[in-house]
């Protein structure tokens, strides 16, 4: 998959493509099934398959101030499209002077001039422009126009009748519900990060820890998870050199007096490698209990021991899906 980050003089085999517009935060079975929608439109037409997004996301802008609520980084996110087979990704920076582009200057100077977009395929409810003033049907008079066709997907909606939605995955997560997460992304949950040296007090009580800032992610319920920790090749970002089991506390260690900053802590099974500064992708399987206060370290280290073997139960009945991405 090759990346832009500017829709500007782009080589001739990088325009034309069908183009799949959204955030895409997150990649879930929805946003699937658009990418799917476009696909088979590009292999009629025997052109690339894109996707064009926007980094940071939006809402970074719109509403800034928030917690954070992403569920995947651009860089997962740009691992994530790799695995569906995207030809091309273009990451447009989302700027104030970006966002004040009239929905008629967005298709002309982007989708028009920038990609020479053979065919756009977007969600039903999709707006652009200044005011969110663009709709389906403002993409539909102007490709008409301009020569290029539009598709809009239909929401997708699970057997249970929960829609296919970002909005229904995080609250799934701050809920506690990461199988349910699972079920709408097509894939669990995950945390992208850096292996960071801690205060290392989980070794001083006979388990040691790996410790993965949150970042920009979505805070999950806070407490302790089965994971799996997927150790990235480092040659190759967009893979992964093994898959880990092991436990981790999600939150900010009230029995340790608390921290300010949340985050996440991963006791790794059966594995004493030295993994500091390599990155990795931890895997939220199944929420064990909530984050809670201990008296004293023995209390402590006992509900450990047994947050272990129940995170062994939930991997036992959880094997490991595509082991090698």
């Amino acid at each position: 998959m090759r990346v832009f980050r500017s829709f500007e003089n782009l080589p001739i085999d990088a325009r034309g493509a069908v183009v799949a517009i959204g955030n895409f935060d997150g990649l879930h079975l929805g946003h699937q099934t658009i990418l799917g929608e476009a696909r088979a439109i590009a292999e009629r037409l025997d052109v690339p398959l894109a996707i064009l997004s926007f980094e940071p996301h939006p809402r970074t802008i719109f509403r800034a101030g928030e917690p954070p609520f992403r569920l995947t980084s651009a860089e997962d996110r740009l691992a994530a499209a790799s695995e569906l087979g995207i030809d091309l990704f273009y990451e447009i920076a989302f700027t104030p002077e970006f966002a004040s582009l009239s929905a008629e200057d967005f298709i002309r100077r982007v989708l028009v001039d920038g990609l020479g977009a053979g065919h756009i395929v977007v969600g039903w409810d999709f707006c652009f422009g200044k005011g969110r003033a663009g709709n389906v049907d403002t993409l539909k008079a102007m490709g008409d126009v301009a020569g290029f066709g539009v598709t809009a997907v239909e929401p997708v909606t699970h057997d249970n009748g929960i829609v296919y939605s970002s909005t229904a995955i995080r609250q799934a997560l701050r809920e506690g519900r990461p199988e349910d997460a699972r079920t709408l992304l097509g894939r669990p949950w995950e945390i992208g990060g850096i292996v960071i040296h801690g205060d290392e007090r989980g070794r001083t009580i006979g388990f040691p820890t790996a410790n993965v800032a949150l970042g920009l992610h979505l805070r999950p319920k806070f407490g302790v998870y089965a994971i799996r920790l997927g150790l990235v090749k480092q040659d190759d970002p967009h893979r992964v050199e093994c898959w880990i089991d092991g436990v981790a506390n999600i939150g900010v260690r009230p029995s340790f007096g608390g921290d300010a900053e949340a985050g996440l802590e991963a006791h790794l099974f059966d594995f004493d490698r030295d993994i500091y500064d390599r990155a990795v992708r931890v895997r939220l399987i199944g929420f064990i209990r909530g984050e809670q206060k201990f008296d004293g370290l023995d209390a402590l280290k006992t509900q450990i021991g047994r947050d272990v073997e129940t995170a062994r139960e939930i991997l036992a009945a959880n094997p490991p899906v595509n082991p090698g991405i």
